[in-house]
């Protein structure tokens, strides 16, 4: 009996031993298959998350607007008699332009002069016969009176024919004209245009929350497509004291300087204001952020322990920031990232939470602050 018992145990500790061995060796392969269909690794692209010094800086669109400049026209009709000036000349203030002809009005003027003088010889006489009570008080006031009425003929005559002659209210560069002599010009026709370009207007209109960061004096810097490349500095000096209701903007002005007139009024600009003091940001390629209704991510690469091969197993975490202002391909990041984290800057439409990477960053995309167009 004792010995059948034995060979009894010995057999179920036999059948056990296989059967969890079976296991054993079916856990064991379970993970190796497992290992073995693991995803490979994506390849993208990194930087390393740093802060920089930011310039808090608004941008707009704007339009150039000469500090002085009007079209100049006639006040009075009359036949051009000589047009005393070239298309594009620089005028100096007071310069004669445009001559009409004033022939009749200066003979009526010689005439009213020669009655006012008339009229002054025969108050001054009677002046001398009223002292010794020669003539009345009533006389001498009535040809008192008819002196001023003649003086004030004269001066209406000699602002008429002054109206003939047309002079540059200002100095400034003048434009293309078409009047010629002989021709006849009613009263507001436009005769030629006049700009004074040694300064120039940029106006521009900023949304009402960013009233609060414009002051007077602000520097700022204009960019015209005419001159690529070329950055003209300026002042702010006014801002408009009403916001536009229907687009809740507000219009500001700045003076460029302009010694070269190489700026011209009407001319499309961009503008860039110089807001508040310097600070410093976590800076980011935009290409690093995704932006979800949900909120923006951004994937963090993390060494998880070495791999297969020896080399570190690196991991892609994904997490919500909170992004700042944005400056050419720059975002600034103020929550989410710390200073010297690994981030994904391309490829994370390919990547979820956990996924391995791999860091390839012979070509970044751009991180350029201020960007240029490039010409092909």
């Amino acid at each position: 009996m004792t010995k059948r018992m034995l060979l009894m145990l010995a057999a179920v500790a036999l059948l056990f031993g296989g059967i969890f061995g079976y296991q054993a060796f079916q856990a064991r392969m379970a993970k190796k298959s497992m290992a073995a269909g693991q995803a490979p690794p994506m390849t993208v692209t990194t930087i390393t998350a740093k802060s920089l010094p930011w310039q808090p800086q608004l941008k707009a669109v704007g339009s150039l607007r000469a500090v002085r400049g009007v079209d100049v026209t006639c006040e009075i009709a009359g036949l051009v008699r000589s047009v005393q000036f070239r298309s594009g000349d620089d005028a100096k203030a007071g310069q004669l332009l445009v001559q009409l002809n004033a022939d009749a009005d200066v003979a009526l003027l010689r005439s009213l002069r020669a009655a006012a003088d008339l009229a002054s010889t025969v108050y001054i006489r009677d002046i001398k016969q009223f002292a010794i009570k020669g003539v009345s008080q009533a006389t001498l006031d009535a040809d008192a009176a008819d002196l001023k009425v003649k003086q004030a003929q004269v001066a209406q005559q000699e602002a008429l024919v002054d109206k003939k002659t047309i002079r540059a209210p200002f100095a400034g560069r003048l434009g293309i004209t078409t009047v010629n002599p002989g021709q006849y010009l009613n009263p507001g026709d436009k005769i030629v245009t006049l700009q004074a370009l040694d300064a120039i207007y940029a106006d521009f209109y900023l949304p009402q929350q960013d009233l609060a960061s414009i002051a007077l004096g602000q520097t700022v810097a204009v960019t015209t497509d005419s001159y690529p490349g070329r950055i003209f500095s300026g002042r702010i000096t006014a801002v408009n004291p009403r916001v536009d209701p229907e687009t809740r903007n507000f219009q500001v002005e700045a003076t460029i300087a302009n010694p070269r007139h190489v700026l011209l009024p009407g001319m499309y600009v961009t503008v860039e204001v110089r807001a508040g003091a310097g600070q410093n940001f976590l800076t980011l390629p935009q290409t690093a952020v995704t932006f979800n209704p949900y909120g923006e991510t951004v994937y963090i690469v993390e060494e998880k322990g070495k791999g297969p091969d020896g080399k570190p197993l690196l991991i892609a975490r994904q997490t919500f920031v909170t992004v700042g202002p944005t400056r050419g391909d720059q975002v600034a990041i103020l929550t989410g990232v710390k200073d010297g984290e690994e981030v994904v800057t391309s490829g994370q439409l390919k990547l979820k939470n956990g996924s391995p990477v791999i860091a390839d960053n012979r070509i970044q995309p751009s991180n350029n602050a201020a960007p240029k167009p490039v010409d092909e």
